[in-house]
């Protein structure tokens, strides 16, 4: 997976980070991306945050890493009180604008809700979300005893062509090389 970015508000966004905290007393503001690389969210510079259930549209002027961490200016945020209004808020950008990808990549939105199953034909339960470890991406499946195998919650690694059998984004439904005991 060349691009992350967490499961979405709204059918047509995706969250990109979030607005964290005040960073001077000019407006700018703290940045936690979600994006790999971090400073990926600086590409986007029509934001769209979204702050106690409301969307507003507040364009990136400029962005820059600021020591191990982003900070970020906006348009019409030009004061540290005006930059404390917008703490909190998560960074949203229309699915329309991410890049396309090619191959097995995937977005992890794209991921999130698929239903996963075994090669043999056994479902283990959906993608509830995905984080990454050092060596590979991880996707916790959750299972519901009334519809899957069981109840468990699992931890596969995603490993395509070893773990990742398919993914058909279309049926909703990842296969996996997986033992349903493991």
């Amino acid at each position: 997976m060349s691009e992350h970015a967490q499961a979405q508000p709204r059918d047509d966004h995706v969250v990109l980070g979030k607005l964290t905290s005040p960073y001077g007393v000019k407006g700018w503001l703290k940045v936690y991306s979600y994006t790999s690389p971090m400073d990926g969210i600086l590409e986007y510079d029509d934001w769209v945050l979204r702050l106690g259930g409301r969307l507003v549209c507040h364009p990136l002027v400029q962005g820059r890493r600021q020591g191990k961490g982003l900070v970020a200016q906006l348009k019409g945020v030009d004061s540290r009180e005006a930059a404390e209004t917008l703490a909190g808020a998560e960074i949203l950008l229309p699915k329309a604008r991410l890049p396309e990808l090619s191959g097995n990549d995937y977005y992890w939105y794209q991921l999130e809700g698929l239903t996963v199953t075994t090669r043999e034909g056994v479902v283990l339960g959906r993608i509830d979300h995905l984080f990454e470890t050092g060596a590979n991406d991880v996707m916790v499946v959750k299972g519901n005893a009334d519809t899957t195998v069981d109840d468990r919650e699992r931890l596969l690694p995603f490993l395509p062509d070893d773990v990742i059998l398919s993914v058909d984004l279309d049926a909703g439904v990842m296969t996996v090389d997986w033992d349903p005991e493991f």
